[in-house]
């Protein structure tokens, strides 16, 4: 029965529009389906999209909320920045005045004395400007006094060149003659700041006497030489011919340099107890001797300066003098103020000294004044003392030559006599 109901059902099915039913159904089974998923689909989007709209909305407004909470604390911030930076002003404001006062009071306690001290340095350095603008003024009329003092040496010196023209001998005595002039109006004094022709020897004992020698403070010397030779010059000035003053000039140039190279070779740094620069002074009696040659042939200079000579004249001389003999009254002063910070250091340690002996000598003294007033208690004070004693020997018939003192004897009596 079961088989004939199969069978049955299987022709049923095998109709075609038996499966076009069952395709469609299927079909609508699957469309039905289908439309239930996306309506499905569609109310969970719905409800999706009311959730991001929520969402949304609540983001909004807690970054609306954060926005006007950052607000409120930048505003808070600047306030109390504000009131930390017046608080904090007025306190500084406060200290200051409180410190400044402080500080001025103490700063003049302590500058005071420092105060009145610069009034005194100042005091003193006015009174050495003035000093040294006089003295400037002094020695500023000196300078016209010796520019006049050298013209007229310059002239009598060109005038006695010209007499003694040809004589060496008397040329050189005639140099040494203005130099020891100069020397004495610079005010250096001879065997103090200078020696003339003083001998000193090299190491092969050879005997040197130069003509001067200018002693420098710190145990320096400067050697003058005044041996050259003007008898071209002489000439020179003495002839009008220009050949011939050519000439002459090429020997008094000829003449310098031999006696640049004889006081090279010289050396007389290297003499015994001569304590000279590395440079020699080489006095040319004329000015325009000098200056005439240094025109003509400037490489003169040059060759000076490479031989260690330095070529002076009285004008350039003098001036190099009275530099020297400040030098020596500025040494003086500074030998003056280290003697009398000598002597006051001295000073000091005798009056230091002196202060501590007399606070030994005030010790020793409260020392002998209580052993004197110790021993005078023992002798007419207090009960048994000897002055008591010894006056009641007369009373007792002993005979003596001399009463005791009456003022020893009436002060223990009071004393005695005083109720305890």
């Amino acid at each position: 029965m079961v088989n004939n109901l199969i069978i049955r059902l299987h022709a049923l099915f095998s109709q075609p529009y038996i499966q076009l039913l069952i395709a469609g159904l299927g079909l609508l089974i699957c469309f039905f389906l289908l439309e239930l998923r996306t309506l499905k689909w569609k109310r969970k989007c719905h409800s999706l999209t009311l959730v991001n709209a929520t969402l949304e909305e609540r983001l909004f407004l807690e970054q609306q909320h954060a926005q006007e909470k950052q607000e409120l604390l930048e505003k808070t911030s600047r306030d109390v920045q504000l009131q930390f930076k017046d608080l904090a002003q007025q306190i500084f404001e406060e200290k200051s005045r409180t410190f400044s006062r402080q500080n001025f009071e103490k700063l003049d306690i302590v500058l005071r004395p420092f105060a009145d001290q610069i009034s005194s340095f100042r005091e003193r350095v006015d009174t050495i400007f003035t000093e040294e603008t006089k003295e400037r003024a002094s020695l500023k009329q000196e300078i016209l006094l010796l520019r006049e003092l050298n013209q007229q040496i310059n002239q009598e010196a060109a005038n006695l060149s010209r007499a003694i023209s040809g004589n060496r001998k008397l040329q050189g005595t005639w140099g040494e003659l203005v130099l020891e002039k100069l020397l004495e109006q610079s005010g250096l004094r001879k065997n103090h700041e200078y020696e003339a022709q003083a001998g000193h020897r090299d190491q092969d004992n050879k005997l040197f006497k130069p003509d001067i020698i200018i002693h420098l403070p710190g145990e320096k010397d400067i050697v003058i030489d005044s041996k050259v030779s003007l008898s071209a010059w002489s000439r020179y000035v003495a002839t009008e011919d220009e050949k011939q003053r050519a000439q002459e000039m090429a020997d008094h140039l000829k003449a310098l340099r031999n006696h640049l190279k004889t006081l090279d070779s010289k050396d007389y740094s290297s003499l015994k107890g001569l304590r000279s620069l590395d440079f020699v002074l080489m006095f040319v009696p004329i000015d325009s001797a000098f200056m005439t040659a240094i025109q003509q042939d400037d490489n003169l200079i040059n060759e000076m300066y490479s031989r260690r000579v330095i070529i002076v004249t009285p004008t350039t001389l003098l001036a190099t003098l009275r530099i020297i003999e400040h030098i020596w009254q500025l040494e003086r002063q500074n030998r003056n103020a280290l003697e009398i910070a000598h002597r006051a250091s001295l000073l000091y340690d005798k009056f230091r000294g002196f202060l501590e002996d007399m606070e030994k000598l005030g010790k020793q003294l409260n020392s002998c004044q209580d052993s004197y007033d110790s021993a005078m208690n023992k002798m007419s004070r207090g009960r048994g003392n000897l002055v008591s004693q010894a006056s009641i020997f007369p009373e007792l018939g002993v005979k003596i030559k001399k009463e005791l003192a009456k003022g020893l004897t009436d002060r223990t009596t009071n004393e005695s006599s005083t109720p305890n």
